[in-house]
């Protein structure tokens, strides 16, 4: 780290500098009428229960849109918001749209869609002139996003498939052909700003509430960016693409504890020396934007910034790829300077070298440790709470484990002995046990998967790594949580100086 990055990094990391706890909940998972919880009343309801249990930190995985398997991981876009995640509840507030539609009690996505087209024809007849300032406001505000995202939804919708399928003019965006697009769909970008506006108007309302009441949201930005999406499609300089916008070789992990044949994530590798001839403008504005709507940031696979595992884009798994060096310390460098107030958490699990450990520890982000992989390898496990720095952020387990209480319920016999052994042989009935070990840590951050709390079983699991199929869908009710919950928590947030 140069001595101007030094001085900028001195200046911030605040937030871990005193002991926290927190919940990791995604919003989908909320309770609701539509077909994912969404940013209305159970957000809300959801902050004031942190705040009654003592937490002070709703960590949320990424939230841009979706794609059919409802991967927050694979988005369409690494700026825009999730449409799914829209209440109709400002609209209705603000009149804008009168009523409900009819299949309210499902809302299904195309319901909703239709809704946030009727309450942008009401907006145009009734908004007031703060409404309408604060459109364009937000609308100039992002424009170094939105209109390359606004037209790349809007051709989705008729081009259909994968934007490399498309005719070749807008394939390629020929100027010719991007133009005569953006006067052709002038209506579709509309309701797409417009929709857009909601979305980042409900969130910054939300995070509002969250942070006068004390709780900070801490996000998740993926480290690589999913094919199928406007900034691969807008920027593919950056990007190690074919002539034809086929990738030719793509990102994902070898073989480890997830999975035997390694994960093929299929997302396109980074140009690097490409990002750094325009000093790394790409991503210092993607964390720009998303510091704006998280209190501090978790970065994904953050080996990835020391070498990434690069699989030919032809092999069905990971197996056959190899590593390559990325240029880590020039990037952070670089995001340090431009934005001196960032905070960053390092996802740093996997195959973890020397050389990661050295970038982590240069720029002094906490890494993670994860309960769950903690009994196996003996007492070198580095995972075992006596090895923890308070320069960490400690986890019962994350969104890609199984719940707490499912992975002790499939233990060996010999492996759950030697658990209950390490834990004092505990009284309290799993998960417990590890909720405690993790609030003791000495983690300046600890972070609790909301089906822990539950002591929810493996039916709750949010993801199964190297899967396809029946991921992402997890909700809770709030009638799962039992009486006394939030009154026990706090009382272990108090005794363990959180």
């Amino acid at each position: 780290m140069d001595s101007a990055a030094e001085e900028a990094y001195r200046a911030v990391h605040q937030i871990l500098t005193r002991r926290r706890a927190g919940i990791l909940l995604h919003i989908t998972s909320l309770p609701g009428q539509g077909e994912v919880g969404d940013l209305g009343s159970d957000a809300y309801r959801f902050v004031d229960y942190l705040v009654s249990t003592g937490m002070s930190v709703w960590q949320i995985l990424p939230i841009g849109p979706t794609m059919h398997d409802n991967s927050p991981y694979q988005s369409s876009s690494v700026y825009a918001g999730n449409p799914r995640l829209i209440s109709l509840d400002l609209p209705l507030q603000k009149g804008w749209l009168e009523a409900m539609p009819e299949s309210e009690a499902t809302l299904a996505d195309g319901v909703k869609g239709y809704a946030i087209k009727l309450a942008w024809e009401g907006f145009k007849e009734r908004a007031d002139e703060g409404d309408r300032d604060a459109l364009q406001r937000f609308i100039a505000e992002q424009k170094h996003w939105l209109e390359d995202y606004a037209l790349f939804q809007a051709l989705r919708q008729e081009e259909g498939g994968c934007w490399w399928e498309w005719h070749t003019p807008m394939r390629d965006r020929e100027p010719q052909a991007i133009a005569e697009a953006r006067a052709r769909f002038t209506e579709v970008i509309d309701v797409i700003r417009f929709e857009q506006f909601l979305f980042f108007t409900e969130w910054m309302n939300l995070k509002h509430y969250a942070n006068e009441r004390g709780v900070l949201l801490f996000g998740d930005v993926p480290i690589f960016v999913a094919h199928d999406s406007a900034e691969v499609w807008a920027h593919r300089q950056f990007f190690d693409l074919l002539a034809d916008g086929h990738p030719r070789v793509v990102a994902g992990v070898p073989p480890d504890y997830f999975s035997d044949t390694g994960q093929r994530w299929g997302n396109p590798l980074y140009c690097w020396e490409r990002l750094e001839a325009e000093d790394f403008s790409f991503w210092i504005e993607r964390l720009r934007a998303q510091s704006t709507l998280f209190d501090f940031l978790r970065i994904d696979h953050f080996r990835g910034f020391e070498a990434f595992w690069e699989i030919p884009a032809e092999e069905q798994t990971a197996v056959n790829g190899k590593w390559i060096e990325a240029p880590g310390e020039k990037l952070f460098e670089h995001l340090y300077r431009a934005l001196p107030s960032l905070e960053l958490v390092a996802e740093d699990l996997g195959v973890i070298t020397p050389e990661v450990e050295a970038l982590r520890k240069t720029y002094h982000l906490p890494g993670m440790k994860i309960l769950q992989f903690a009994f196996s390898g003996g007492a070198e496990n580095p995972y075992l709470p006596f090895h923890h720095t308070r320069d960490s952020v400690v986890y019962t387990g994350t969104h890609d484990n199984d719940t707490t209480l499912g992975w002790y319920k499939g233990l060996d016999d010999g492996t759950r002995e030697f658990v209950d052994d390490y834990l004092g042989k505990p009284r309290e009935a799993m998960p417990w046990p590890m909720i405690r070990a993790a609030l003791a840590s000495r983690a300046n951050l600890a972070i609790l998967p909301f089906q822990d709390v539950l002591g929810l079983d493996s039916a709750h699991r949010m993801n199964t790594p190297g899967t396809t199929e029946g991921n992402w869908n997890w909700r809770f009710e709030w009638e799962q949580i039992k009486h006394g919950t939030d009154k026990r928590l706090l009382r272990s947030i108090k005794m363990y100086g959180r």
